[in-house]
């Protein structure tokens, strides 16, 4: 075999395997394709729902927040989805933060301000692997960005919770989700309906308290992302601009030439 041919057939694979592995990565791993959702912040004009982020964040305080955690995310951070400041400021007021050291070097604690960072339910991983059955319930800042599919994939978990197939064993503890890797979860279902009364009075369905905390996780993991469509947006609107003049120059420059 000639070193080309070699060469050929080695690009071949590769990209084989490239597209093997990516269609693995699509359909979540290795298991079911995800449950694909319109999102509003979709595409590269996409904006967030203010209103629906609110619902997740209050889906994320009354139901993850007792085991989960969302270090990244300040109080200060909660004007950008639509909370006023006062808002904010009454949110955090409502946690406690630990501060000082004081005039005697003791340590203490005070309510949460806006530029203190969402409380851990837990002091330490051991004392949350503690309370949760050894298991380490992860924290949720980046979670959306960190799982092929991003709030796809938040969404298919969430949803995925069923009966295991026959033949399929649980181990004691455990919950099965097709859509977690190795299908079995220790958490056990978060959502249910009505399992949070929302304060703009929309129906708190399982599926609607899924969506909303979705796309809260993925404001909270990309925090940016409208900024980054808009400066997208005009650097396209630009180049499109410059492309037209660079023409118009060309056409000009080389008007008289035969």
């Amino acid at each position: 075999m000639s070193l080309n041919m070699i060469k050929k057939a080695s690009v071949t694979l590769a990209a084989t395997l490239v597209l093997s592995a990516s269609a693995a990565l699509a359909a979540g791993g290795g298991g079911p394709a995800l449950k694909t959702q319109n999102w509003s912040f979709n595409g590269p004009t996409g904006t967030f729902d203010r209103a629906q982020v609110q619902r997740g964040y209050q889906v994320y305080s009354e139901v993850c927040a007792g085991c989960h955690s969302l270090k990244y995310v300040r109080f200060g951070n909660l004007p950008a989805i639509g909370f006023s400041e006062a808002e904010a400021k009454a949110i955090a007021a409502e946690f406690e933060a630990e501060d000082g050291p004081d005039d005697d070097g003791e340590m203490f604690m005070r309510p949460a301000r806006l530029s203190d960072a969402m409380p851990s339910p837990f002091a330490n991983d051991k004392a949350a692997r503690a309370s949760n059955n050894g298991a380490l319930p992860p924290d949720l800042s980046l979670i959306a960005k960190a799982r092929v599919g991003g709030a796809d994939y938040v969404y298919s978990l969430l949803m995925g919770y069923s009966d295991a197939p026959e033949g399929h064993e649980v181990a004691e503890g455990m919950n099965y989700n097709a859509w977690f890797p190795g299908t079995q979860i220790a958490m056990a279902p978060p959502v249910s309906d009505d399992g949070v009364e929302y304060a703009d009075g929309t129906a708190a369905t399982a599926d609607q308290q899924a969506k909303d905390v979705s796309a809260f996780l993925m404001w909270a993991a990309e925090p940016k992302l409208e900024d980054r469509h808009r400066t997208g947006l005009k650097t396209m609107i630009f180049l499109i601009i410059l492309t037209i003049l660079f023409w118009l120059v060309k056409r000009r420059v080389w008007k008289d030439a035969h």
